[in-house]
C-alpha cells in the first residue's frame, strides 16, 4: 500500500465510524449502556474501545509510549467520545499526509499496555489499526440489531460508491 492508499483506507475508517456513531447517538442513553455480553459488553464500551485504540496507535506511530488509555475513555457521554474520535482522525490524517513510501517500511517500536516491547513495519501497524476498527464496528452492528435498531451499511464498496477516490472524504 502506498501512503495515498493508506490515507484513503483511514478516510474510509472515519466514514464508517461516523455512520455507526450516528446510529448509536440516536438511541436512548440506557440502550448504549445495556449489557449485551462480549469482551466489550455495551455499545458505549465497544465504541470507546475503538476510539481509544485509534488514539493509542496514533500515539505509538508518533513515537509516544502511552502506559494507559486516556481518561476520556471512561466517559459515559457518547458525544464526547465522538468529539475525541474526530480529533484523533484529524491528527491521524495530518500524520498520514506526511508519510513517504520509505516511512511505511520503517520499523516502528512501541510498548504494549502490558509493558511488553514490540516492533513492526509501520505499514503493517497501519493496516492492523484499520482492521481492528472494522472488527469492532461489526460487533457494534450486531449489538444495534440485538437492540432492534438498524445498523448502517459500512462496507468499503458503499463508501466507494459515496466517496469516489478523487473526492477524498471525511477526515
Amino acid at each position: 500500500m502506498t501512503p495515498a492508499d493508506l490515507l484513503d483506507l483511514f478516510r474510509y475508517d472515519a466514514w464508517a465510524n461516523a455512520r455507526l456513531a450516528s446510529a448509536i447517538l440516536q438511541l436512548p442513553p440506557e440502550a448504549a449502556a445495556q449489557d449485551l455480553g462480549g469482551s466489550f459488553p455495551t455499545l458505549r464500551t465497544t465504541f470507546a474501545h475503538i476510539v481509544s485504540a485509534e488514539w493509542l496507535w496514533l500515539e505509538r506511530w508518533r513515537g509516544s509510549h502511552p502506559t494507559a488509555a486516556p481518561g476520556w475513555v471512561a466517559s459515559a457521554d457518547l458525544a464526547q467520545l465522538v468529539g475525541q474520535l474526530k480529533e484523533v482522525e484529524a491528527e491521524r490524517d495530518a500524520f498520514l499526509a506526511g508519510l513517504s513510501e520509505a516511512d511505511l517500511g520503517a520499523t516502528c517500536a512501541f510498548t504494549l499496555l502490558s509493558g511488553k516491547a514490540a516492533s513492526h513495519a509501520l505499514r503493517d501497524l497501519l493496516v492492523h489499526a484499520a482492521n481492528h476498527s472494522t472488527y469492532h464496528r461489526g460487533q457494534l452492528a450486531a449489538m444495534l440489531r440485538r437492540l432492534g435498531s438498524p445498523a448502517p451499511a459500512t462496507d468499503f464498496l458503499v463508501y466507494r460508491a459515496e466517496v469516489p477516490p478523487s473526492a477524498g472524504g471525511p477526515g
